[in-house]
């Protein structure tokens, strides 16, 4: 494919956002009409004159003076491209959108928004701080949706995001849609995940290289991935969370919304299980998924791990009754100790288990039939 390009008007768009992140930040609030997503289906000159009006003459000149040669260079010293809603590159599921970012800046690799089709691509968001259960479920969703082809979209962020793009990233299927410039690893304690990404898959964001994130620049954020989205899936997330913001823009362009069933009596699963009160998909595994999306059946995932002998299949069956730990399983099964451990081992080699940084261990989605 050519080198990817973006209209000099669409790059200053990019720019001007960046300067005026500040000036933004004290007139997004939650109310109609002042939300980040709103806001930005101004024109440049309506954007600058409602949240800069005292130096808006000097914003709007200054953009206007910015050269498209040192714009292209700024790009290229960080790694970056950039692509602009006048171009083939440019999403078109993007374009549905009235509030569309003017371009989209990236570091990674523009094939996987060449011809990026919504069914093919689904959108997983939720709890920041999210429980075992939720980061379990987030990353074989991603795994195994990129596994089955799909384009799995999420934000970067702590938690449900983080854990779906790790499920993702090793088929290098996956978008990380960043509130901050795309050269910018944010949180810093993801910049490895973030390298990573940009290696084998794509960052993007509608803010230039350096730039930083703001408050309001995480909701506008979240209609990009809401609008790249055919579908949008809500593993974990508190019935006021910011990840519903991402359902709310998914559902007003007419996109599918799914959700991952929890505990009611779970705080992190109060929005899912709301959203599949009022109509949303039942999300259990990728199946699901691919099914609402393509159809049944037409792309079926095989969930079959390699056979067990009968001691893993009685550890396996303890730990999927509630016992997380070593010694419960060895009390439960009549097992030793080391006898136990090495099963738990051995499961988790084979993908039937996980194991997490306290030890307890949990059930994969692999062969539930067991």
């Amino acid at each position: 494919m050519s080198e990817p390009r973006a209209c000099l008007e669409c790059l200053r768009r990019s720019w001007l956002l960046a300067d005026l992140g500040p000036y933004v930040e004290r007139i997004a609030t939650g109310e109609v009409g002042s939300r980040s997503p709103e806001l930005l289906r101004l024109s440049n000159e309506e954007l600058v004159e409602v949240a800069a009006p005292k130096v808006s003459q000097q914003l709007l000149a200054r953009i206007a003076g910015l050269p498209e040669e040192r714009l292209n260079e700024e790009l290229l010293m960080a790694g970056c491209w950039a692509c602009c809603r006048h171009g083939d590159l440019y999403p078109a599921s993007l374009r549905d959108a009235a509030d569309a970012p003017w371009a989209l800046i990236g570091r990674g690799s523009p094939k996987l928004l060449e011809g990026l089709e919504p069914f093919e691509t689904v959108t997983i968001v939720g709890a920041r701080r999210a429980t075992s259960y939720g980061r379990e479920i987030a990353r074989e969703l991603g795994r195994e949706l990129a596994a089955a082809g799909m384009v799995v979209v999420s934000g970067l962020a702590f938690g449900i995001d983080g854990c779906a793009h790790r499920g993702a990233v090793d088929a290098g299927r996956t978008i990380a849609v960043l509130g901050c410039g795309p050269d910018v690893a944010y949180p810093a304690s993801h910049r490895s995940l973030w390298r990573r990404i940009c290696e084998v898959g794509l960052v993007i964001s509608e803010l230039p290289p350096g730039a930083t994130p703001w408050r309001w620049t995480f909701p506008a954020r979240n209609r990009i991935m809401a609008a790249l989205a055919g579908m949008t899936v809500v593993v974990e997330a508190a019935q006021r969370s910011g990840s519903l913001i991402t359902t709310d823009l998914a559902a007003d362009l007419g996109r599918d919304l799914g959700a991952v069933p929890g505990p009611v009596t779970s705080r992190a699963s109060a929005g899912p299980n709301s959203l599949l009160a009022s109509g949303a998909h039942l999300i259990r595994d990728a199946q699901d998924v691919l099914d609402a999306l393509l159809g049944p059946g037409r792309r079926p995932i095989n969930h079959a791990g390699p056979d067990l002998d009968p001691q893993l299949k009685v550890v396996l069956a303890a730990v999927e009754s509630g016992d997380s730990t070593c010694d419960a399983v060895a009390t439960t099964t009549g097992l030793s100790g080391p006898v136990a451990a090495a099963s738990l081992a051995r499961l988790e080699l084979l993908g039937y288990l996980t194991c997490s940084s306290l030890g307890t261990y949990g059930r994969t989605l692999l062969n539930r039939s067991l």
